[in-house]
């Protein structure tokens, strides 16, 4: 397990965007802590159906909630 922060891709609501209330990402955003190989699909660019880690960042970050 690895400790994610404040923009990465773990904590940004478009990662796994289309299952936000799945087990697995509460409990990832709740822990802030995911698996180094643990990957989803990024809803910002779900035309190229981009699919990144927990670990990963980008400068479209928006945290989760703040819809």
């Amino acid at each position: 397990m690895q400790m994610i922060h404040e923009g990465q891709c773990g904590m940004c609501t478009h990662f796994g965007e289309h299952h936000p209330a799945s087990e697995q990402l509460v409990q990832i955003r709740t822990s802030k802590q995911a698996p180094v190989d643990y990957v989803d699909e990024c809803g910002r660019n779900e035309d190229i159906h981009l699919k990144v880690t927990a670990l990963s960042g980008c400068d479209g970050f928006e945290p989760v909630g703040s819809a």
